[in-house]
């Protein structure tokens, strides 16, 4: 009954949902299952749709590690933390492998290390190089930012470079730092627009540390982007952070890989009103750069979305245009927020 593309943080716990409410499903992932990634936080939002979903909160627990609070710290700014107690942070490797084996354990046909290389938006029809893929009577597009589906549905609809890139880095092994640990530091710099100019993020524990940095900078071209020795961004960094020496220094000595990506949006203003019987979502449908921190909370709860209009019998296309119209108002009020708060530097400089 259903066919989806794409075996990420969206794709799959809705595979196995709708496999374990005796619906046909079939799931097409281009990757081999267990494949890796950066780290990710997800909030109670997102653990709840996934519990719902039928994901086992024991074993995505067990894989990662507890948040005590979320601490802002930007220079010119007033420091501030929020408590939280459903707040976890994963290594994407560690929650798509949970959910892929919860999958797993379902009737779900789970076709990994399978390309989709083309689609038919008129007759529905995908294709793995020259060899048409079986599919049925729904298509569900799940699959990432730069979505072969989306592509064929909607040409002019294109990720944008949102004008920052960022480094992951996780340290050879745990690093105790001059600051509280399991909580989720933000230091760096404000700038004029809703999202900071540069950030350095960080979290550590006695198992883990990692930390991330965020520079306003022109896009990374696609040969730069990937994992690379630190050295290769160790003075960009060093330069992005100049007052966060006693930070920087320690997680660069510590760290011999990073990732580079581009932060990137999928407009929403432009899009196409969903229809069956291809309808996009998560990242597919509305990736946004991961300063919002809402990415895997959004395809998760897109996800269970999806999942209770196809047990209900109602419109899976409905259920994303209101999943849409929920991000969007989102999207919106953390803007105006963030606008707000820059008007209050603003004035409070001249």
């Amino acid at each position: 009954m259903v066919t989806i593309i794409g075996g990420g943080i969206a794709g799959t716990p809705l595979a196995a949902a709708l496999a374990a409410g005796g619906h046909r499903v079939t799931l097409y992932e281009r990757q081999p299952a267990g494949r890796g990634g950066q780290f990710l936080v997800l909030d109670g939002r997102g653990h709840r749709a996934l519990a719902e979903l039928g994901a086992p909160l024991d074993r995505l627990h067990a894989v990662s590690h507890p948040l005590t609070g979320l601490r802002i710290a930007y220079a010119g700014a007033s420091e501030r933390t929020r408590e939280t107690t459903e707040h976890r942070l994963y290594f994407r490797s560690d929650l798509v492998r949970v959910l892929t084996e919860f999958a797993s354990g379902t009737t779900a046909r789970l076709e990994y290390d399978t390309p989709v290389t083309d689609i038919d938006p008129e007759t529905g029809v995908f294709y793995s190089g020259v060899t048409a893929l079986e599919t049925d009577e729904l298509i569900i597009g799940a699959d990432g930012t730069d979505s072969l589906t989306r592509a064929r549905l909607e040409p002019d609809r294109i990720a944008e470079y949102a004008g920052q890139a960022v480094v992951y880095g996780t340290t050879d092994t745990p690093v105790r730092l001059d600051s509280a640990p399991s909580v989720l530091h933000f230091n760096g710099r404000l700038g004029d627009d809703i999202w900071p100019a540069s950030t350095v993020g960080h979290f550590w524990n006695d198992e883990v540390t990692v930390w991330f940095t965020r520079i306003t900078q022109p896009r990374v071209p696609a040969g730069a982007l990937g994992d690379h020795p630190v050295a290769a961004w160790a003075e960009t960094i060093r330069a992005s952070a100049p007052d966060l020496a006693h930070l920087v220094e320690p997680l660069l000595d510590a760290t011999e890989t990073v990732h580079v990506v581009n932060a990137r949006n999928v407009p929403l203003d432009t899009a196409r009103a969903p229809s069956e019987p291809i309808v996009l979502c998560g990242d597919a449908d509305h990736a946004i750069t991961p300063a919002a921190g809402v990415g895997a909370r959004d395809a998760a709860e897109d996800a269970h979305a999806i999942w209770q209009a196809i047990m209900t019998g109602a419109s899976p296309a409905a259920a994303m245009a209101a999943r849409r119209a929920t991000v969007l108002a989102e999207r919106g009020a953390q803007a105006a927020y963030a606008r707000a708060r820059a008007a209050e530097r603003s004035a409070a400089r001249s």
